[in-house]
């Protein structure tokens, strides 16, 4: 019997409702609920990548009503999320029962009452509303960036983990090797650009580019050493020698300045993208996605690392799935969430990222190894181990990184500046921010 059918026949009741329907009360979950409503629709915001998501649902669960809403999801750090349900907090309705975010900073906020003391938006998913069994199925650390004073607010919907893309086809082509550290990055793209100009080894032109290259480059640009506190330091070592890299892949033309997700970089490099860092989502969103590359071409190695250091791997997003505390069918988000988060459906068969929910993750990648879509056989062992390398020295705050990214270094690069000189500019604007949001700069 669906949930639906359950309600519809009486055999539904939540844990701590009203079942007389008098109003909010205090429930079990860690929350006050809100008179529950079994039959009613859910209203479900997601970016567009994540609209599979929702259609697979709606063809496994046909009972359920649900009703679709398109958002950026907080791409870039718009903010948009955070935007939008402080407005619906100050008129105290109009909430969507389930928000997808790109971004993993969003329980920061979201799990706090709100100035005019209403109740935080997102609702505890560790106090009653799934089992601890469900919980446990994430990958170890995947739901601790929501996860606020011990408690999850939000569901983990793919690990991000950075690895090396590679082209074997072209690599055999000039005669060249996988790089394996920063230094040999930076060298490779001396001599690609002098023996094969056109050719590239990636782009700067998303914002989501300073977890690639500074998360990823172990650089102390992002840290929050302890609640309210911010720290930056783009003069650290590491720091400086990822920006010359950078900087002379930009001089020499093996990164440019389009973004990933533009029409004109498919054009110009679907045949030209020799090898680069990025997270283990660009395999269905970039690879298969927008370049069409097709399967035998393409091969995973570890993480870069710095020479004679330990190998450490970026993480660029992953988005995270919240139930709101204000929904009136919390019975039917639920099944949605636990359906999104761990369903062959979607996580398996629909999603370009490498999911969250362990199960699933070793199903998708003997999918992605029965497509034989890549060249080594290892790639599932360097992606799982990808997964456990993260550098915990980049952290979460109330704000995105990527806006001052967006503001300082992207319009500075296209007018000419060096990412080296524009440095102090870039954590001044960090700090910046910090500050308007309430840290401690130390």
């Amino acid at each position: 019997m669906t949930v639906a059918a359950a309600a519809a026949a009486g055999l539904l009741v939540l844990s701590g409702c009203s079942p007389s329907g008098s109003g909010a009360v205090e429930g079990s979950f860690g929350f006050t609920e809100a008179e529950q409503v079994p039959d009613s629709e859910i209203t479900v915001w997601v970016d567009a990548s994540r609209e599979p998501a929702v259609t697979a649902f709606q063809e496994a669960y046909p009972d359920i009503p649900v009703k679709l809403e398109t958002y950026d999801g907080g791409a870039g750090g718009s903010g948009s999320f955070q935007s939008k349900i402080t407005l619906m907090d100050q008129a105290g309705e109009g909430w969507p029962d389930v928000v997808f975010s790109t971004q993993q900073n969003d329980a920061i906020w979201a799990s706090k009452q709100t100035a005019n003391g209403e109740q935080g938006f997102a609702a505890p998913l560790d106090k009653g509303f799934f089992d601890q069994e469900f919980l446990d199925g994430f990958a170890p650390g995947s739901l601790d960036f929501a996860t606020i004073d011990g408690t999850v607010y939000g569901l983990r919907n793919d690990l991000a983990q950075t690895v090396f893309y590679y082209n074997q086809t072209l690599l055999d082509q000039f005669g060249y090797e996988v790089p394996t550290t920063w230094e040999e990055y930076g060298e490779l793209g001396d001599k690609l650009a002098a023996e094969h100009p056109g050719y590239i080894l990636g782009s700067m032109g998303d914002s989501f580019m300073t977890y690639v290259y500074y998360g990823g480059s172990q650089s102390p640009v992002f840290q929050s050493p302890e609640p309210a506190v911010f720290h930056s330091d783009t003069s650290d070592e590491n720091a400086q020698n990822i920006s010359k890299i950078i900087d002379g892949m930009l001089a020499n033309g093996t990164l440019v300045q389009d973004s990933f997700f533009s029409a004109e970089f498919a054009e110009k490099y679907a045949d030209k993208l020799v090898g680069m860092p990025g997270p283990v989502w660009y395999t269905g969103a970039i690879f298969q996605g927008g370049l069409a590359t097709p399967a035998g071409q393409i091969g995973v190695a570890p993480p870069l690392s710095w020479e004679g250091g330990e190998v450490a791997a970026g993480n660029v997003g992953g988005g995270q799935w919240y139930a709101s505390s204000h929904s009136k069918n919390l019975e039917a988000v639920k099944t949605f969430l636990e359906f999104v988060t761990s369903a062959d459906e979607f996580q398996v068969e629909a999603s370009s990222g490498y999911p969250a929910y362990t199960s699933a993750a070793e199903k998708w990648l003997d999918k992605l190894a029965g497509d034989a879509y890549f060249v080594n056989d290892d790639f599932e062992t360097v992606m799982s181990d990808a997964a456990g390398q993260i550098w915990d020295g980049w952290n979460v705050t109330s704000w995105s990184p990527e806006t001052a990214w967006s503001k300082v270094v992207i319009p500075g690069i296209a007018a000419g500046e060096t990412v080296e000189s524009l440095l102090p500019a870039w954590q001044k604007e960090l700090e910046n921010e910090a500050t308007v949001n309430g840290y401690t700069v130390k």
